[in-house]
């Protein structure tokens, strides 16, 4: 049996628990009976929702490279113009929507690990080693928030540029001559600013996850 279909039916068996139930918790049970803390799923949901920012960030950089292109737009077929152009903004929309979906899943498993080990510092006949896994507790939540606000933060600024994406593309749509063109051309300095701070917010985002992958292992 390879790892590959390993990981897939491990997957298939809790997924189908959460379908049968609808709660959660039997989802995260049905997990840790195949060897899956929340801990390492919260690890590899981290890793997913990098891999995504990743994905994103590539995209982003493409649309605002396609609307560079469209402001130079010096005769031809405008209309292929902006159909490549949409492809751009429609394909950003997914990433961002893929991002989101990440965060999201990432946060649902954190607070529930939390939850669970905040629950079982009550289950300690040891008070040391209470203390000591307290301390932990509290450092790895610190560190979690660090993470997920840098997180929040990237997905949140990806909204406004989507909308200005939106914006200038609708624009075209429905003006397909060089009207069209100068007004991509006024904008396209203000995306490309709001694109390039979205860059630095990702990058940003991506080594906090690098870090706290880092420190969880």
């Amino acid at each position: 049996m390879t790892s590959e279909f390993k990981k897939w039916l491990t997957f298939s068996v809790a997924a189908t628990a959460l379908i049968l139930t609808g709660c959660q918790s039997t989802y995260y049970k049905a997990w840790e009976k195949l060897g899956w803390a929340k801990r390492d799923i919260l690890v590899d949901r981290v890793k997913d929702a990098r891999e995504d920012e990743e994905a994103a960030k590539k995209q982003f950089q493409s649309a605002l490279e396609q609307f560079q292109a469209v402001t130079h737009f010096q005769g031809g077929d405008l209309e292929a113009k902006y159909k490549k152009l949409n492809k751009e903004y429609e394909a950003s929309e997914n990433r961002a929507a893929d991002v989101r979906k990440r965060v999201k899943a990432v946060d649902d498993v954190a607070q529930a690990l939390f939850q669970e080990w905040s629950k079982e510092l009550g289950e300690y006949s040891d008070a040391n080693l209470k203390r000591s896994s307290e301390q932990k507790l509290r450092e790895t939540q610190d560190r979690y928030r660090q993470m997920y606000t840098a997180m929040k933060n990237a997905e949140d600024k990806m909204e406004p540029v989507l909308k200005t994406f939106k914006t200038q593309v609708l624009y075209l749509k429905h003006n397909l001559n060089a009207a069209a063109i100068n007004s991509l051309q006024t904008q396209v300095g203000g995306i490309q600013g709001d694109v390039e701070q979205l860059i630095r917010d990702m990058d940003a985002s991506i080594k906090e996850a690098d870090t706290f992958i880092s420190q969880m292992k």
